[in-house]
């Protein structure tokens, strides 16, 4: 999978978000986007999912994604939004069944090839014991568990997802970030908004750092979370330490 983001420019009412931005990403890889808020990375990944307006290019293998079949470009890409809910009392089996619909013909039974995909998403998002609760009888966290199984379970090459630790507690934090490594695996691709630093230094492979709707830093975790560019972005001093998986970042103070 390639996804080639080229000139992208998008804006929400009335104000333009993302300026010109260009990104070339190839599966597979774990990419943090990061930034304070409010810079363009749930624009930026709507606008890839192809859920707003926006001028410039985005392509999934040389193919522009407005110019994809809906079901087919259902089946290339996975979404969860941030703070994503379920509104409706189905089983938690049922609603990460779901998933697999970009695959299924009309009036067509799941085949074991989808009952397989649903459980790999139930197991690999440890929901497994839920799936016979209705899923508003779940805890927030858990909810959002069952939510990321949906988009696991369409097994899509590219999984984007919207801070999908932040209603976590630590535990449950690392089990998601774990999940989202092993799923890019040696095939896809998983583009992730983060905000926590030292999560995304640990488990991601590239890190895009976003500032007022413009890329400021692309590359290795330690090449992009440097004391310089975590004071000219977040307005923040910090401690960065470590080498490998013991890389740390900490802020400590605010510069202004």
């Amino acid at each position: 999978m390639r996804l080639q983001v080229s000139d992208l420019q998008a804006s929400l009412g009335g104000a333009r978000i993302l300026h010109g931005l260009s990104l070339d990403l190839e599966s597979p890889g774990f990419i943090g986007l990061i930034g304070p808020n409010g810079v363009g990375k749930t624009t930026l990944v709507r606008a890839i999912a192809n859920l707003i307006p926006f001028e410039g290019v985005i392509t999934l293998d040389g193919v522009a994604i407005g110019d994809m079949e809906t079901r087919a470009r259902a089946r290339m890409l996975a979404y969860l939004a941030q703070g994503a809910e379920s509104h409706w009392p189905l089983t938690v089996e049922r609603l990460v069944a779901l998933g697999r619909l970009p695959h299924l013909e009309p009036f067509r039974a799941p085949r074991p090839a989808d009952e397989d995909a649903i459980e790999r998403a139930l197991h690999l998002a440890d929901v497994e014991k839920f799936r016979s609760r209705d899923v508003l009888t779940l805890s927030g966290g858990e909810r959002a568990r069952v939510l990321l199984a949906r988009a696991l379970a369409v097994e899509a090459p590219l999984l984007l997802v919207d801070e999908p630790v932040s209603s976590l507690d630590p535990y449950h934090q690392i089990g998601v970030m774990e999940v989202l490594r092993a799923y890019a695996g040696k095939t896809r691709m998983v583009v992730a908004v983060l905000h926590d630093l030292s999560l995304a230094a640990h488990y991601c492979d590239r890190l895009v750092l976003l500032n007022e709707g413009r890329i400021h830093a692309d590359g290795a975790p330690r090449d992009v979370l440097t004391p310089e560019n975590l004071r000219a972005v977040y307005r923040v001093e910090a401690k960065v330490s470590g080498e490998g998986a013991d890389f740390q970042v900490q802020p400590y103070a605010r510069t202004e």
